[in-house]
């Protein structure tokens, strides 16, 4: 009989207090030192190393060995160890059972006429590195954690056998895959890559795997788009970035009296297209494929205004490096935009940008009012929509900013 032990990770003095507070997240900075566990065998009285490897389950303690938690270990990552448990001793299989069957139950009782939305979202959902979406009965995977990827056909089991998936395979992101050392080829784990066409709010899209971006579709801005869509009765409205067409097919929905859609890619435009007609919409839209700044210059320049516009850019902030660049153009994107709003007219304006804080984003916004020489009131501001929780001692689980303002001369 062979008895195994945890590798033990020792902190630096003082570096326990933010775990203790909640965050899940140990940094190879804050460690001290590392101390592998070792195999006994009492029948020959021998003792030898068993190294770790990497996606293994190590105990994490502060600097007076006291025990602070149980997470995946990843010495090639920034992020050394996701904290996964507060005990020293559980069934990996039961913890995954328990937490994915947890965060589905959690997603029904907030959108009970849903079958599509974000299922896991990663910390937030004490499944660090893990981002599942959900598409009627096909599961979208994005794994960012080591551990999580050693473990991938232990999740799918549970998918399938708890919660009816029919189709299971990872859509990544290269760049964080990369942070991770994992490799970047995606996997399909169960059933096959199809369309699927998904309901949300009553208005219907065609998700295309191969072709669209994240996993599919931004559940993120769902309930944001249900907001906006309340101000646009017989209005018209301009979707800045509109990707697949969300906020102007909700707009739409709730009585628009014509949309105009904006994205500098083609594919995107054309799914936009895809999806009006999917939903069998009569309402005048225009559909332009071409860079929102240009289109917006253009519009001042011709004099062109709408009573809504609505911007969902892609972060301009990806790191702390480029923040200062970012914040310009965050503002020159409102300035614009808040020119070729009419009078007593509503301007919706987000930021997916992490490293960009809601002080700083509304700054820009509040600069951009100044030099465009128009008043704004916020009557509005949220995050993520509610498939999108987030840990109030995390705050790298809250990234999203929509701000909703009424714009005057």
């Amino acid at each position: 009989m062979n008895l195994f032990f945890m590798t033990k990770i020792i902190l630096k003095k003082n570096e326990e207090k933010r775990i203790k507070n909640g965050h899940l997240w140990v940094f190879s900075n804050e460690i001290e030192k590392r101390i592998e566990p070792l195999k006994t065998s009492p029948a020959k009285g021998v003792n030898d190393e068993r190294r770790m490897q990497t996606g293994d389950v190590v105990e994490v303690y502060d600097y007076k060995n006291n025990f602070l938690g149980s997470g995946f270990y990843n010495a090639n990552s920034l992020i050394s160890v996701r904290i996964i448990s507060h005990q020293k001793k559980f069934d990996l299989k039961n913890l995954f059972e328990k937490r994915l069957i947890s965060a589905y139950d959690f997603r029904k009782s907030v959108y009970p006429d849903r079958n599509s939305f974000r299922m896991v979202f990663s910390e937030s959902d004490f499944l660090p590195g893990l981002i599942i979406d959900k598409y009627n009965n096909t599961f979208v995977m994005q794994i960012y954690s080591a551990g999580m990827q050693k473990n991938i056909n232990l999740i799918a089991d549970i998918l399938t056998n708890n919660l009816n998936a029919e189709n299971i395979f990872t859509r990544n992101e290269s760049y964080f895959r990369k942070l991770e050392g994992l490799s970047e080829a995606d996997e399909i784990l169960f059933g096959s890559v199809k369309e699927e066409i998904i309901s949300i709010d009553e208005v219907k899209y065609k998700i295309d795997f191969e072709t669209g971006h994240k996993t599919g579709f931004y559940f993120d801005q769902c309930d944001n788009r249900k907001f906006a869509a309340k101000f646009c009765k017989d209005k018209t409205v301009l979707d800045c970035f509109c990707n697949s067409g969300g906020f102007g097919l909700h707009a739409i929905k709730e009585g628009a009296k014509s949309v105009v859609f904006v994205d500098s890619s083609k594919r995107e435009i054309d799914s936009a297209k895809t999806n009006y007609k999917l939903n069998n919409f009569n309402t005048n839209a225009e559909f332009i494929c071409g860079d929102v700044f240009d289109f917006l210059e253009k519009s001042i320049s011709s004099n062109r205004r709408f009573d809504v516009v609505i911007l969902d850019p892609p972060a301009f902030a990806k790191n702390k490096k480029s923040l200062p660049q970012a914040v310009k153009g965050y503002e020159k994107l409102n300035r614009l935009a808040l020119q070729v709003v009419n009078d007593g007219g509503f301007l919706f304006s987000s930021s997916c940008s992490y490293h960009l804080k809601k002080d700083d984003f509304l700054s820009a916004i509040n600069s951009a009012a100044v030099k465009a020489g128009r008043q704004i009131r916020m009557f509005n501001f949220s995050n993520a929509s509610m498939d999108h929780p987030s840990l109030p001692s995390m705050e790298e689980t809250t990234y999203l900013k929509f701000a909703s303002f009424v714009v005057n001369s």
